[in-house]
């Protein structure tokens, strides 16, 4: 570990003792230091300002009620970002779901020969991370997962974006390793299929 990260590490462990102790301050340091990122997590599961921003006042209450089981060998911020993330999947599991379209409409179609009836659609490198991070389609890229059913764009965001293990999706989702395995797969294969206008367009200029 690197002498930042260590500083950094020793700094997070002090706010810890501190939040334990009840100092009211430390915790305003806390939602000052971690509220913005933890906004950003929540907006992109919920899709709903103030949803997100509900979402990630539960995460702060539910972490202060815990603080006392927290786990000094884990990192605070990755602890609050699983908190908040569960916050979220509970909100999706229990609202009125709108009506989804099915993922079918958005994945490749087959003639009995094996061959795809839309055009084939380019292949990009890296996961939808890597085009989030990309100015110029990361409105195309969220508008694209944002038509996912809950059930997929849930998981693609827990493996592609948040970068949990297969494991860890899993045990968020309440499903077994095998399901977040072929959701992903389908989720991925589906937002190919909805970007596969913008990359022809792409690559016709």
């Amino acid at each position: 570990m690197t002498a930042e990260g260590r500083k950094e590490r020793g700094s997070e462990q002090e706010l810890v003792l501190l939040l334990q102790s009840g100092d009211e301050l430390a915790f305003e340091r806390l939602v000052r230091e971690q509220g913005g990122r933890l906004l950003a997590v929540a907006r992109r599961f919920l899709r709903d300002e103030e949803e997100a921003r509900d979402a990630v006042q539960e995460g702060f209450l539910s972490a202060y009620r815990a603080l006392d089981r927290f786990d000094q060998g884990s990192r605070l911020s990755t602890w609050l970002h699983r908190i908040v993330i569960n916050a979220c999947l509970m909100r999706l599991r229990s609202r009125r779901r709108r009506p989804e379209e099915p993922i079918e409409d958005f994945l490749p179609r087959f003639q009995d020969d094996g061959h795809q009836v839309r055009h084939p659609t380019p292949e990009w490198e890296g996961s939808a991370e890597t085009l989030l991070a990309q100015s110029q389609t990361r409105a195309i890229v969220r508008e694209a997962i944002d038509r996912l059913p809950d059930s997929y764009r849930g998981v693609l965001l827990l493996r592609d974006i948040e970068e949990l293990s297969t494991e860890e999706a899993a045990r968020s989702l309440g499903v077994t390793e095998n399901a977040v395995k072929i959701r992903l797969h389908r989720a991925r294969q589906a937002l190919r299929g909805l970007l596969e206008p913008h990359f022809r367009r792409t690559a016709s200029c």
